[in-house]
């Protein structure tokens, strides 16, 4: 057997180093945390458009079910299953060297878990039978009709914090659980 070079034995070495720090941040960027930026007012005034935030990532690798009132990261694509393929995609190395935004990914807070009956009336959200006190709400909420939803097993309910002016569950419906991508810091 040849003996190695010394300079060829440096940079080998330096390579093993590279690939386990790159391992590293991409695991630790899937499954424990992330930072991620909000995109528009749906938060107003909690977060703001362009704010940098860095959520946990445990309750997504764990499918651990969110508490009320976590502010949370979501997956839009509600319609679809995810699959690991989406969360390395998603990576923000990734995200990073593509130098875009995903579009599919709100910020939102819980407002209904499995099992709760949440209403729209009087300009104010009821679950279950009780109307919610929301100090961190952006100003009154304009009901153009009167709605109800039950929360099915395995999803959540969410809404932005500037409700008349946020894309939530009222429009693209309940959020599975493995779609919460991770809860705020």
């Amino acid at each position: 057997m040849i003996p190695l070079h010394p300079i060829v034995k440096e940079i080998w070495a330096w390579f093993r180093s590279l690939a386990a720090a790159f391992v590293l941040t991409l695991a630790i960027g899937m499954f424990v945390f992330q930072p991620t930026k909000v995109l528009g007012h749906s938060m107003d005034p909690t977060l703001h458009n362009e704010q940098r935030i860095y959520v946990s990532k445990l309750s997504h690798t764990f499918r651990r079910e969110p508490d009320y009132g976590d502010i949370v990261i979501i997956d839009s694509r509600v319609e679809r299953p995810r699959t690991l393929k989406d969360d390395v995609l998603e990576h923000p190395l990734l995200r990073l060297v593509l130098g875009n935004d995903d579009p599919n990914m709100y910020v939102k807070r819980v407002i209904g878990k499995p099992g709760d009956v949440i209403e729209l009336k009087d300009s104010k959200v009821y679950r279950n039978g009780t109307a919610l006190e929301e100090p961190y709400i952006n100003g009154t909420m304009n009901i153009r009709e009167e709605r109800s939803w039950t929360v099915p097993v395995g999803h959540v309910f969410v809404m932005g914090d500037n409700r008349n002016n946020s894309r939530d569950s009222r429009d693209i419906g309940f959020i599975p659980f493995d779609h919460v991508l991770g809860i705020k810091f």
